[in-house]
């Protein structure tokens, strides 16, 4: 077929956009589509539940962290052997950095990829006032290509007729579709988001309401249509694709690492990377060998190093306290001075203890003499650029990156006696906390770092791991 592809963008957090999103993919997969799933910002759920619907890995888009050209790439690298992209934006479709310009929203990613927008519009409790907030949002911005809107949460078929009414005076928006309110289909949230991926394994029928949701009330083929791609994309994505692979071959030829294992925790309780530094990894020549802190004993044999993501450590605290050998392996690989790189959950994971939101504490690995307290409300949020102030395991003093923090959790770090080594800043360039605690080759952080904006980390995690004590 002749490929498409699209932004699912909403109108605010909360309009349904996620499952519209979810809904589309699970109903286009359903009807034999390759669809390539994008998430835009550094949100980790969304994506977990791209790739369970899809079957193919969700890759994040992101106007801070990642340049134009790495965003595009990352598109044209997705859509290579895929039919349909499906992006799914983040917050309201214009919603970014600030109330001037577009940076970090939903908008400009959809113009840097020259991808068409389906916005969705919570109609509940509206009749004519969503014709206007549809003429609004599509006349907005004249650069960008908005004409279908999604009415969601749509009441009755009275309802329907109402807003048919009203758009009847809007003939070059095209409404393609009226969503009922369905129960079924939503997804339980927590603290940092909805239910992520590996705590709904097991239920298996929200795929199918998701699917039947859209396939009811969607004419998937006609809207499909309307967001193929032109030959000349299709030609530019096909170009990028015999470039990178051709740069590839050349990358592996010359590579020193081919075979060096790095272990990768995997489970409920650490679930959230960014696919693209494990990729950086492989590309390099590592094998990743994942491992569960939840379920192992043991760490993996004739490993090189360790990479500990963030998660839920804190909904799982008793089980990773009770796994005392692989803690102790841990602690032992450590003070071998073996590198192991972790974030915000993985680094609460190496510290003395967690406490619960039920004040309850446990001990951790206790790499870092620090002690983790759940609070009821958020401590951090927001990107941050981290500048390496010492040289470490992910690169020389002065090697930026960018990332993201968000976590409920606080610390207490007054007998802290080891090295801060990030000095770091915010989106707006104000300076913040020093961060980056560091122990031998340890390395740990609240902060997810996206090694796409700056790829050279991953070359330098695996030089660090390749001189194994």
């Amino acid at each position: 077929m002749q490929k498409a592809g699209f932004v699912v963008a909403g109108t605010h957090s909360g309009c349904g956009k996620t499952s519209v999103a979810l809904g589309l993919m699970a109903a286009l997969a359903g009807k034999g589509f390759k669809v390539q799933p994008f998430k835009v910002g550094p949100d980790f759920i969304d994506p977990g539940h791209h790739t369970r619907i899809t079957g193919r890995q969700s890759y994040n888009l992101d106007g801070w962290m990642l340049s134009s050209e790495y965003n595009h790439g990352l598109f044209c690298q997705g859509m290579n052997d895929a039919d349909v992209g499906v992006v799914e934006g983040v917050m309201g479709l214009f919603d970014g950095f600030s109330g001037k310009e577009e940076s970090g929203s939903t908008a400009q990613i959809a113009k840097w990829l020259d991808l068409s927008v389906l916005l969705v519009i919570d109609a509940k409790s509206m009749a004519r006032s969503a014709a206007a907030l549809s003429l609004g949002y599509c006349s907005f911005d004249p650069g960008l290509h908005l004409d279908k809107v999604i009415f969601n949460r749509v009441g009755s078929p009275a309802h329907i007729d109402i807003l048919q009414e009203a758009m009847q005076s809007l003939p070059e928006i095209q409404v393609v579709a009226h969503l009922p309110r369905e129960e079924k289909i939503e997804i339980p949230s927590r603290h940092l988001g909805l239910i992520t991926n590996e705590d709904l394994q097991t239920d298996g029928n929200r795929i199918e309401h998701l699917a039947g949701w859209i396939e009811q009330n969607v004419d998937l083929d006609a809207m499909i249509k309307s967001f193929e791609f032109k030959q000349d994309r299709i030609l530019e994505i096909d170009k990028f694709n015999q470039e990178l692979q051709s740069s590839d071959n050349d990358a592996r030829r010359q590579e020193r690492f081919a075979g060096l294992r790095i272990a990768v925790a995997r489970d409920e309780a650490f679930c959230f990377y960014y696919p693209d530094n494990l990729e950086l990894l492989e590309e390099l020549g590592a094998e990743i060998v994942y491992f569960s802190p939840l379920e192992d004993t043991s760490l993996p044999d004739d490993i090189y190093g360790i990479y500990l993501g963030g998660g839920y450590p804190e909904l799982n605290a008793r089980r990773l306290s009770e796994n005392t050998k692989l803690k102790a392996q841990l602690l032992d690989f450590a003070d071998h001075g073996n590198p192991i790189y972790a974030e915000c959950g993985g680094f609460m994971y190496l510290m003395q203890e967690l406490e619960d939101v039920n004040a309850d504490t446990y001990p951790m690995v206790g790499i870092f003499a620090l002690h983790a307290r759940m609070e009821k409300r958020f401590r951090a949020l927001g990107y941050r650029e981290i500048q390496i102030e010492r040289d470490c395991i992910l690169g020389r003093s002065d090697t930026v990156c960018r990332g993201h923090e968000f976590h409920y959790s606080s610390i207490d770090n007054d007998n802290f006696q080891g090295k801060l080594i990030y000095d770091v800043i915010d989106r707006k360039g104000k300076k913040r906390n020093s961060e980056g605690y560091a122990y031998k080759n340890v390395l740990a952080s609240y902060i997810h770092l996206h090694w796409g904006s700056y790829p050279e980390i991953a070359r330098n995690f695996l030089h660090a791991c390749a001189v194994k004590e």
